[in-house]
């Protein structure tokens, strides 16, 4: 398990909005999600090909399989992955999975959604990209075949 979550000297902190945006705190992102999101994560990095959203917690890190289907992120009850957090939106972003990587699509939030401290309407993600939904930190972790010698 990463420490933290994030290692790569930038810390989910330095990526959060401004207080002039109107949020200045992050929140224990691994806390917000429902019971069903926390039985399909796992407590280690991926070592299976494939993608993935890493949720950092205030106590453990979570890392979320996500399959070809793509992905609701919100606070709303039909949201795949329910965030129980005041500032997500209840259909705050999709994040779809495609044969050339992940995109990611904010669904008209009232906080926006944020991919390396950018706020975007979408936006392709690569491995290790930061994701601001609301004031939960996600980060988007791409595991790479390997490939036979």
């Amino acid at each position: 398990m990463i420490a933290g979550g994030f290692t790569d000297g930038m810390s989910s902190q330095t990526l959060i909005h401004r207080a002039s945006e109107g949020i200045t705190e992050r929140v224990d992102a691994v806390a917000s999600l429902d019971a069903r999101s926390r039985s399909m994560a796992i407590d280690s990095l991926p070592q299976e090909p494939g993608r993935y959203l890493e949720v950092p917690g205030a106590e453990r890190t979570l890392v979320l399989p996500m399959g070809d289907e793509p992905l609701h992120i919100g606070r709303g009850p039909s949201a795949d992955l329910h965030l129980d957090e005041s500032s997500v939106s209840r259909r705050h972003a999709i994040l779809l999975s495609r044969p050339t990587g992940a995109r990611i699509l904010d669904e008209s939030s009232s906080n926006g959604t944020f991919v390396n401290g950018r706020r975007i309407q979408q936006a392709d993600l690569r491995d290790g990209d930061v994701i601001v939904i609301g004031r939960v930190v996600l980060r988007y972790l791409e595991v790479a075949p390997t490939r036979a010698n």
